[in-house]
């Protein structure tokens, strides 16, 4: 009767000192939902790279120093959690790691962190899009943006795409591996003040789309905030258009929360101030099925 311990998550991201990005957005958001967060650091930096200058620490041979001691212990977690990978070497490391420590009621989130606006970011190379193509097919949960999304599939970057289009997507790379594809930062047509998320469940074969509106500011991190949201929600038992609900209302909280303020938006989203709304009755408001 005592055996009801927390859940735990292995988070595979950086580590910031300053910049409320990867495991400084993680580890808070996870652990106010009732998750033992159990981070894998990748890296350790001074500010994540958005800055104009910072220290940074390659965690690589750690990593396989970290986990050869957690298969010595017999440790298990119930899910695996991946964000920004530095090379396509950690990336084969991930992979190994999820193979080798995996269950079958394991779950497996890959955020593939790549690029954006049409871009790779600086650093990612066509070696790293090919070894996270790999890592997504073990995957039961991928949440690209559009940029990701059209270089997993190899096909030109479309900033928009019509219904069809990102349902034919979302299909084609769930047929990859997996089960949930998430694209995130979809822009609305005919609507610039609007963006929206569109998501696929292969289970039940849906689409869902949530929109909400879309404030001219950008702060880092909200791609690790949402992922996290995500994760948490469906670990809490939330049905996907309810997970889907609850992360976009969080960010849009968020950044209403900082947007007032004369502010480093650097920092990202005042991550203190709304932590709290995690635990509030969820309002469905804004998730639809995409026919």
């Amino acid at each position: 009767m005592f055996h009801n311990q927390s859940k735990k998550i292995v988070a595979i991201h950086d580590l910031s000192g300053v910049g409320r990005v990867s495991l400084m957005a993680v580890v808070p958001i996870l652990s106010s939902m009732g998750f033992q967060v159990c981070p894998l650091p990748t890296a350790i930096l001074s500010t994540h790279t958005q800055y104009p200058v910072y220290s940074f620490l390659d965690l690589t041979d750690e990593m396989v120093r970290i986990i050869e001691k957690w298969e010595q212990l017999e440790i298990r977690f119930d899910a695996f959690y991946s964000g920004y990978l530095g090379s396509p070497q950690q990336v084969q490391i991930v992979e190994d790691f999820i193979q080798k420590f995996r269950r079958s009621s394991d779950l497996v989130v890959v955020d593939p962190v790549m690029g954006d606006n049409g871009n790779l970011y600086k650093g990612i190379t066509e070696e790293m899009v090919t070894e996270m193509k790999k890592l997504i097919c073990l995957a039961d949960i991928i949440t690209p943006n559009m940029t990701e999304l059209c270089r997993l599939l190899d096909i030109p970057f479309q900033e928009k795409m019509s219904d069809a289009g990102l349902k034919d997507a979302l299909k084609a790379l769930s047929d990859k591996g997996p089960s949930i594809v998430i694209v995130t930062s979809v822009p609305v047509q005919d609507d610039p003040h609007s963006t929206s998320v569109y998501a696929y469940n292969r289970f039940g074969n849906r689409y869902w789309k949530v929109t909400c509106p879309y404030l001219p500011a950008h702060y880092p991190g909200t791609g690790d905030t949402f992922t996290s949201v995500i994760t948490g929600s469906l670990m809490q038992g939330d049905s996907l258009p309810i997970a889907l609900d609850r992360a976009t209302q969080f960010i849009l909280q968020g950044i209403r929360a900082t947007f007032g303020y004369e502010y480093n938006n650097l920092e990202g989203i005042m991550l203190e101030k709304i932590l709290h709304n995690l635990d509030m009755p969820i309002q469905v408001s804004s998730y639809e099925l995409v026919e």
